[in-house]
């Protein structure tokens, strides 16, 4: 599966599991960690936990495998598929973390065209 195929999987199971303001960043020129970073959040612990089961299950289905996974039980869930890496938080941990700001010279990706299909 190509790169950006797994971040639209991934945005397309994050949208249908109503997680809300998904971001996708580009940080290829900015790091080795990954190509890029997904970013959502859920209004519940059991939304986050319920997003990030989508996620895993979506990309499973697809014959991609998670090569970490940090998180399972807390407000901030971490699936590393090495190119890309999902953030799946809680309001209140996203809104503490910023991972939007720590990131943000990297490209913002528009996702409105990962939703349409």
């Amino acid at each position: 599966m190509q790169t950006l195929d797994l971040v639209k999987t991934a945005v397309r199971a994050i949208d249908s599991k109503k997680g809300e303001n998904i971001e996708v960043i580009g940080i290829t020129d900015l790091t080795v960690i990954a190509d890029y970073f997904v970013i959502a959040n859920g209004t519940s612990s059991t939304q986050v936990k319920a997003i990030a089961e989508e996620v895993e299950y979506k990309l499973e289905q697809a014959g991609v495998l998670p090569h970490h996974i940090e998180g399972k039980t807390t407000p901030w869930v971490c699936l590393d598929y090495n190119s890309v890496v999902i953030h799946i938080f809680y309001k209140e941990q996203r809104d503490f973390y910023q991972l939007e700001r720590l990131w943000e010279d990297g490209n913002k990706i528009d996702i409105s065209d990962f939703l349409e299909d």
